[in-house]
């Protein structure tokens, strides 16, 4: 799900001069989630409503909510035995994680089978989003990061914008929502990996999921090569992203911004993001299928998870792949 601006913009339209005004959220969904502004101040919020023994129960478990700068968490009453968990924006410098943070909170507590579970998913998924802003509070993303980021922004701008729709480019890019692999299409799956290493002795598999092709038609494995130094010709993060901003119709814009919210680029931290500049020297391709040398997770004994592992790449020859052949399987050609 994502929030935008249209659906704040509908809720400040209305009439009402005091009081709250809301929208449902997920109807589909058994748990109660609105969209809300606090009128007439047009504070933003997120409203999960819940039984009011549910909100006492957490209290008695867990003590205070968890909190961070810009962003207040409370519960709040309500009539006939509920209250509400508000998640309240309450300064102008946090509004651009906002909506991508609250899509993200509903999405998790929407999911839930019953109230508390409902709360105890959406306060867990707001934690993660509070340990992302104070990692990259001072000095942005780790260099690790930082090289990783740009490899995807790569291969989005390079090899995916010019073979498929904006909308379905960006929204392929699975990365920032933590999935097993960085993209994610009907007919293809793509894994990216990113370093300053010309030919890389080995590459690390971060769980027995990423090299599994179950439930997929293709999957592939790409490796960048780049140069890495501060000054010079090549990108910075900062100019990959204006070049991919650039190039996408609104919709898709906005929905890149989400994306690159939830990875920690922020544009108030942009300065942070002028050094290093990167230049891709080579790109390999493998097709991951067959025999390819990987663990997935029929590999494992039971109990067996989240296997870290890395790979030889001097045993990959017979999985290279040309370049020339990813556009057809991006469009379920090959």
């Amino acid at each position: 799900m994502r929030i935008s601006e249209d659906d704040w913009a509908e809720l400040e339209a209305g009439d009402l001069d005091h009081g709250v005004v809301t929208k449902r959220l997920l109807p589909r969904s058994g748990q109660d989630l609105y969209l809300a502004v606090q009128r007439p101040t047009n504070q933003r919020m997120l409203l999960l409503r819940i039984p009011a023994s549910v909100a006492e129960a957490f209290v008695r478990q867990h003590g205070e909510l968890p909190q961070t700068q810009g962003i207040q968490l409370a519960f709040t009453p309500m009539v006939s035995g509920h209250r509400n968990l508000q998640m309240a924006l309450t300064t102008p410098e946090r509004a651009e994680v906002f909506n991508p943070l609250i899509a993200d909170v509903a999405d998790a507590a929407g999911a839930a089978t019953d109230p508390a579970a409902a709360l105890n998913a959406g306060i867990q998924r707001f934690e993660r989003w509070r340990h992302l802003l104070q990692s990259i509070a001072e000095t942005g993303l780790s260099a690790e990061a930082r090289r990783g980021l740009f490899g995807e922004l790569v291969v989005l701008r390079d090899h995916l914008l010019p073979q498929l729709p904006d909308t379905q480019a960006v929204l392929s890019w699975t990365g920032p929502h933590k999935a097993n692999q960085d993209f994610q299409l009907p007919a293809i799956a793509i894994e990216v990996k990113t370093g300053s290493g010309m030919q890389p002795g080995s590459l690390v598999i971060a769980n027995e999921r990423q090299l599994d092709a179950t439930g997929m038609g293709r999957l592939v494995l790409i490796y960048l090569a780049v140069d890495e130094r501060r000054g010079g010709t090549g990108e910075s993060l900062n100019t990959m992203v204006d070049s991919l901003r650039s190039s996408l119709s609104p919709g898709p814009c906005s929905a890149f911004d989400d994306l690159l919210v939830r990875v920690g680029i922020l544009t108030a931290d942009r300065a942070l993001y002028e050094e290093p500049r990167y230049t891709v020297r080579t790109t390999s391709f493998w097709h991951v299928t067959g025999d390819f040398p990987r663990i997935v997770e029929t590999d494992l004994r039971l109990g067996v998870s989240q296997c870290r592992y890395r790979i030889s790449t001097a045993g990959l020859d017979q999985y290279v792949m040309a370049a020339e052949n990813l556009p057809g399987m991006l469009k379920g050609h090959q």
